[in-house]
């Protein structure tokens, strides 16, 4: 392998282990006296610095002038703003209150919402591993809501607003780091307003002490830089690397759920081979995908 494409591996894997691990900087968060309202508003509040950084950094100091100047850019950014941030909340939630597995359901689903949405919106071909992974998937999320008594909501919520997302951030004229930056503006004084009212409520963990203080600022950049290392590493990674990297968030949470003690019935485990079958077709599909590419180029 060459040495870029040991770099951008290395980059991937460090992008997807950053995010599966967070639950762990969210329970010490929480520890702290941090609410799932306030850790999102903290990641808010923190990660525009960083995200401008990268801007400067990435020389797109010129497109995000351009993207500011265009209000369609702005209501694309707006609306995959306000999905982020619904994907932020829900996932801190779930894995505050003991639904890592819950949590790890819908990152595993993520990917074959992203190939229906594609088949669908915009005309991709899927081919027989991927009706078979979005097949086998349903029926893994059937499973899990028999083993719940009800439907997975958390799994669906982050499924389908991180879907959605990415939906809209393929669509919108803007590169990754501005598109970022732009976010994070555009929620920011949402996040103010919300640490005005938690302070204003006696619910604000920030200042309290130096220490929290400064885990809680750390939200900001542990946002961004996992997207930055995902940015630079898929545009020089093959579609198949990446499509078996992004397993390894829902992996690592998964793990995390089964060591707390969550709940894991045989219905439950029996959901999960499901997901994981759907998740190896789609994995696959995308390597035997980038295989034939590269064939025709050769």
């Amino acid at each position: 392998m060459p040495p870029r494409s040991e770099r951008a591996l290395a980059a991937g894997v460090a992008c997807y282990l950053i995010w599966g691990a967070l639950p762990f900087l969210f329970f010490a968060m929480s520890k702290a006296g941090a609410s799932s309202w306030e850790i999102v508003g903290q990641r808010v509040l923190w990660a525009p610095p960083a995200a401008g950084l990268l801007v400067l950094l990435g020389g797109r100091a010129g497109a995000l002038r351009t993207a500011f100047s265009q209000p369609k850019v702005l209501g694309q950014l707006a609306l995959s703003a306000m999905l982020i941030a619904v994907n932020w909340l829900v996932y801190v939630w779930a894995v505050n209150n003991g639904r890592n597995l819950e949590a790890s359901l819908g990152y595993y689903i993520n990917p074959l919402i992203a190939m229906a949405a594609g088949a669908v919106i915009f005309r991709e071909r899927m081919d027989g591993f991927g009706r078979a992974a979005i097949g086998l998937a349903a029926v893994g999320v059937l499973l899990q809501a028999l083993a719940l008594g009800r439907l997975p909501l958390i799994s669906l919520a982050l499924a389908l607003s991180f879907g959605s997302y990415g939906i809209i951030r393929k669509r919108v004229d803007a590169d990754a780091q501005t598109g970022l930056f732009i976010e994070c503006v555009l929620l920011f004084p949402f996040a103010v307003a919300m640490m005005l009212w938690l302070a204003g409520h006696g619910g604000l963990a920030f200042g309290s002490s130096l220490g929290t203080s400064a885990l809680l600022a750390f939200a900001g950049p542990v946002t961004v830089l996992p997207l930055a290392l995902f940015s630079w590493a898929a545009r020089r990674l093959p579609l198949s690397t990446i499509g078996f990297l992004q397993f390894i968030a829902p992996t690592i949470n998964f793990a995390i759920g089964v060591e707390r003690g969550e709940p894991l019935g045989a219905l439950r485990i029996a959901s999960f081979v499901f997901i994981w079958g759907g998740a190896a077709a789609f994995a696959f599909g995308a390597w035997r995908a980038t295989r034939r590419a590269r064939l025709v180029v050769a």
